[in-house]
């Protein structure tokens, strides 16, 4: 048994053998940690947040209160990134610790199979189902975008509880229809419930922190809200008490700034609700973005480089922070690099359990806990594949090495690199000027390409 990960680490297999095995090889790790040491997990993504959108990283014409209170209560990073500038790969690369494009989402997951870019693989191991052999219970309620039908949806990868909407986004906030299609679900069942889609998820949030009063066994709950994602859609009283604030204030950004607000207080009530119920001494807290903001609805993402569906940095870096009441200081910062994948092999190293060698993410434990930790020395990928005209079917890729970063933003323009110590605007290409580390770094960004290529992307044909 303890061959086997060293057996898949020189093969380069994604082996269901190993999928198999994954029980077993996790039972020392999960025996050694005591039951009642395990905290309780509450990840918290947010959909297309700017880097630059919260008090706290700077914006001055919005107030989040709630979102900055968990940044002074614990660990904010400075240089943390979402694996992807869209939704549905970072998405993917949070619940299996791995490449977006390794585990078959390089792109959106949509509807219309001639707009899909992604299906998750049914190989992939998600982190619930992980979770499961140190005895917890999973739950995401919000936002899926993994898959519409069986066999990916969230009870079919290891949720215990599904209470959210599967689709990519909601045409509108109030009836929670993409195409024409009702996507809210509790569990496999379809619901209609009346009210805005931002207050449904606080809403559900909260039963289920309130179901979990009493449990012995630790929770984890993938909280994943749809804003603030187009449409640009506030409660008419929040866009009022911003317009009364700031009657100045460009009437689209006033409604970016109101739908962000909203989903704020919606936070603080879940984490109201987390504290009156008595679990937030147990429970670490992670709130992130899945991608940059998207400037034409008047986003801020601080002095960042572009935003939403780029890889300069505005598409890529995003908000973050850790909260862990005695485990995490207050008030504190690092510049350490973070990635969406690394929250999975996280999580799993504090329940006590043993992540296979497939998986692409390290531990951020030692930076949590104030301890040193090299999270640089390591390359980092981005990768994206998308239709239309803009991109054609093709792919647009990032390569992160140290302060070096290599890019292409379309599938029809050259690569660029820029070095992000000296330039973190990136406005000084270097690629003419820097030929050796130009050449270095593109032979790597080719051979993940290869491995990404590897993978199926669409979902398999039935068989006749």
């Amino acid at each position: 048994m303890n061959c086997l990960p060293e057996f898949v680490k020189l093969t380069g297999m994604r082996s269901s053998i190993l999928l198999l095995c994954l029980p077993l090889i996790m039972v020392d790790r999960v025996n050694a940690t005591e039951a009642g040491s395990r905290p309780n997990f509450l990840i918290i993504l947010v959909d297309d947040l700017g880097y630059g959108d919260l008090s706290s990283y700077g914006a001055n014409d919005l107030q989040s209160p709630s979102i900055d209170a968990l940044v002074s209560r614990g660990l904010r990073f400075d240089n943390f990134y979402a694996n992807c500038p869209v939704c549905s790969p970072t998405r993917a690369s949070l619940l299996t610790g791995c490449y977006p494009e390794l585990v078959g989402v390089p792109g959106v997951v949509r509807t219309h199979a001639h707009n899909n870019w992604g299906y998750l693989s049914e190989e992939a191991v998600l982190l619930p189902e992980l979770l499961k052999e140190a005895g917890y219970h999973s739950a995401i309620v919000g936002k899926w975008h993994l898959g519409l039908e069986s066999p990916n949806r969230p009870n079919d990868r290891g949720f215990d509880h599904f209470h959210g909407y599967l689709g990519d986004m909601m045409d509108d906030y109030y009836n929670h229809r993409r195409h024409g299609i009702n996507y809210m679900r509790l569990n496999n069942d379809e619901i209609d419930p009346p009210g805005h889609a931002t207050d449904l998820f606080s809403d559900w949030a909260c039963d289920y922190l309130k179901s979990r009063q009493g449990k012995a066994d630790p929770f984890c709950l993938y909280l994943a809200y749809n804003a603030p994602h187009t449409p640009i859609q506030p409660p008419k009283d929040w866009l009022k008490r911003v317009r009364d604030r700031d009657p100045a204030i460009d009437p689209q950004r006033a409604k970016l700034v109101a739908l962000i607000e909203h989903m704020d207080a919606g936070i603080g009530q879940v984490i109201d609700c987390l504290a009156d119920c008595g679990l937030a001494d147990n429970t670490l807290v992670i709130f992130t973005s899945d991608n940059g903001g998207q400037l034409n609805v008047r986003a801020n993402n601080g002095d960042l480089r572009d935003g939403k569906q780029s890889m300069y940095e505005g598409g890529l870096k995003v908000p973050a922070c850790f909260v862990w009441p005695g485990k995490i200081a207050a008030s504190s910062r690092t510049p350490n690099i973070g990635v969406t994948m690394d929250l999975l092999p996280t999580l799993c190293e504090i329940a006590g359990i043993e992540v296979s060698p497939d998986v692409d993410g390290i531990s951020l434990l030692p930076t949590l806990q104030g301890k040193p930790q090299m999270t640089d020395d390591r390359d980092l990928f981005f990768h994206r594949r998308e239709g239309g005209d803009r991109f054609g079917g093709l792919t647009i890729q990032a390569l992160r090495r140290g302060p070096w970063k290599l890019l292409q933003n379309s599938p029809f323009e050259p690569l660029e690199l820029f070095n992000l110590e000296s330039d973190p605007l990136e406005t000084n290409n270097l690629a003419a000027s820097e030929r050796d580390k130009f050449r270095q770094l593109s032979a790597r960004l080719r051979a993940h390409i290869q491995r990404g290529g590897a993978v199926p992307w669409q979902r398999p044909a039935k068989p006749n």
